[in-house]
C-alpha cells in the first residue's frame, strides 16, 4: 500500500502552528486559476510590495480579483506616491519570490506597514499564500491583521 504523502509545512504555517494561530493550510495556485472545490475566488487576497517616496517599502493586501489603489495607499502610509518594487528586488526587499509574498513572513523580518483592504472584514476567512508557490493559508482577517500588525482600509479602485 502506497504511504500517504504528508505536506511539509512552509515556514509561514510553523510560525502560525507556534504561536498557535488558528489556520489552515491549503495547496491552492491562485495564479493559474484552478480552485479546489469550495474556494471562492472572491477571498483569496494577494501580497502587493511597493515603495513610498518618503517611508520605504509598504504592503498592501487586496483580494486577486481587484486592483490596488496606489493613491489611497500613498495617503494611508505616510507617503506622496508608492509603487510595485520591480521584480528583481522583489526577493531582496521582503525575502519572497514573485508570488510568494505573504505578511506573515514579511512581518517576521521587517517591520513595514500592512495594509489589508477592508473587504476582508466581510469574510468569515481569508486566503493569503503561504510563502511558496502552491501553498496557501486559510485565516480570520482579524486574527491574521492582529499577528502582523495590520490596518484595515480602503485600498481598492
Amino acid at each position: 500500500m502506497a504511504k500517504k504523502q504528508k505536506v511539509k509545512k512552509t515556514l509561514v504555517e510553523q510560525i502560525l502552528t507556534k504561536a498557535k494561530i488558528e489556520h489552515i493550510g491549503l495547496q491552492i495556485n491562485a495564479l493559474e486559476g484552478i480552485l479546489p472545490e469550495g474556494i471562492d475566488r472572491s477571498t483569496i487576497f494577494k501580497t502587493l510590495a511597493l515603495k513610498g517616496d518618503k517611508t520605504g517599502p509598504v504592503i498592501g493586501i487586496i483580494p486577486i480579483t481587484e486592483h490596488l489603489s496606489e493613491k489611497k495607499l500613498a495617503k494611508l502610509s505616510g507617503n506622496k506616491k508608492v509603487a510595485m518594487i520591480p521584480q528583481k528586488d522583489l526577493e531582496k526587499t521582503t525575502g519572497y519570490i514573485h508570488g510568494a509574498n505573504n505578511p506573515v513572513g514579511i512581518r517576521q523580518k521587517h517591520p513595514f506597514p500592512i495594509f489589508i483592504d477592508e473587504s476582508a472584514l466581510q469574510l468569515e476567512t481569508m486566503i493569503v499564500s503561504a510563502g511558496e508557490i502552491g501553498h496557501s493559508i486559510q485565516i480570520k482577517p482579524q486574527l491574521l491583521a492582529d499577528f502582523v500588525k495590520a490596518t484595515f482600509a480602503d485600498i481598492m479602485e
